[in-house]
């Protein structure tokens, strides 16, 4: 049975679980007994209307809350089910195929921006799309592809030459000292309005590709059409971007012409979890609001999303 002994308060993803919660949490877990610790985290939810900023159920948050008060012994979790998990081996796309068969263009796209116009950001929409645009990120970035964290958005940045880069948004970091203390938001606040700041976690032009301004171009255009981009794909507008970059490889140039601001830099520590440590040098920081009162609506409790009945 669960321990009565009084502990401490117990705050998940900006959420204060206290004693009615966790009484409640004891009675969905007895009344549900056949559940698995998913389905279970469904219906706690559900119940508690507890949504991410897409409308999805906060499952991450919901499961490492249950785990901590099971460690706590305040609740009695059922025992984990071994799953059987499908596995599924995709072929590399014909067009961007690791046999070598397929190279880049034998003529590079060189001269004026002028000439290479419009420039448009075209969302890979489709499961094809997305391993297409998987496929050259991972050829052509020097980070490669890795499957991107929170909410993403891939684009192809197409000209009427063809597809020449690709960029990706996706979640942001957790936290960040200098963007915290620049945002003034306290760490509650950071739980509870995160999803509003997107990283551009990916940007790439192909090496084919030399245009110059094309890339601060690319940024601008990313800028004024994202929040509604977003808004499609994910229910609800972010007001502020970041973005980190390398300075033993780059300055930031393109970031700071299309209008974006460093920050300084990164501690170059990773989030801390038991017995690991993860640290690399640091980055420079750079951020692009995308209203005007992005501090005062980071800051506030009106950041609202896509609503759990509307999905």
């Amino acid at each position: 049975m669960p321990s009565s002994k009084r502990a401490s308060p117990l705050i998940q993803c900006g959420r204060k679980i206290n004693s009615k919660d966790i009484g409640h949490l004891q009675e969905v877990i007895k009344l549900c007994s056949g559940l698995s610790r998913k389905e279970l985290a469904h219906t706690i939810c559900e119940h508690w209307g507890w949504v991410t900023a897409s409308g999805g159920h906060k499952m991450q948050a919901c499961m490492k809350m249950l785990e901590k008060l099971e460690a706590q012994n305040r609740i009695r979790l059922p025992e984990k089910r071994l799953s059987m998990k499908r596995t599924k081996i995709a072929s590399a796309p014909t067009s961007i195929s690791r046999t070598g068969k397929t190279k880049a263009p034998a003529d590079q796209i060189m001269g004026k921006l002028a000439n290479i116009r419009p420039v448009r950001l075209v969302i890979a929409r489709s499961k094809e799309a997305e391993g297409l645009w998987n496929e050259y990120v991972d050829r052509y970035h020097y980070l490669g592809y890795k499957k991107p964290f929170g909410f993403p958005l891939r684009y192809f940045v197409e000209c009427k030459q063809g597809t020449v880069g690709c960029m990706l948004l996706a979640g942001a970091a957790k936290a960040i000292g200098v963007r915290d203390r620049w945002i003034g938001w306290s760490e509650n606040q950071r739980l509870r309005n995160l999803a509003w700041v997107v990283n551009n976690t990916r940007f790439v032009l192909f090496p084919w590709v030399q245009v110059r301004h094309l890339a601060s171009h690319v940024l601008g255009l990313m800028v004024r059409q994202v929040r509604e981009d977003w808004e499609q794909r994910w229910g609800y507008q972010p007001v502020l971007l970041e973005t980190f970059v390398d300075p033993l490889r780059y300055q930031g140039t393109s970031y700071r012409a299309a209008g974006w601001t460093c920050l300084g830099r990164t501690t170059g520590e990773g989030l801390r979890r038991p017995g690991r440590e993860y640290r690399t040098h640091p980055k420079l920081i750079f951020v692009k609001p995308l209203i005007k009162d992005f501090r005062r609506q980071l800051c506030s409790n009106k950041l609202k999303g896509r609503k759990e009945e509307e999905v």
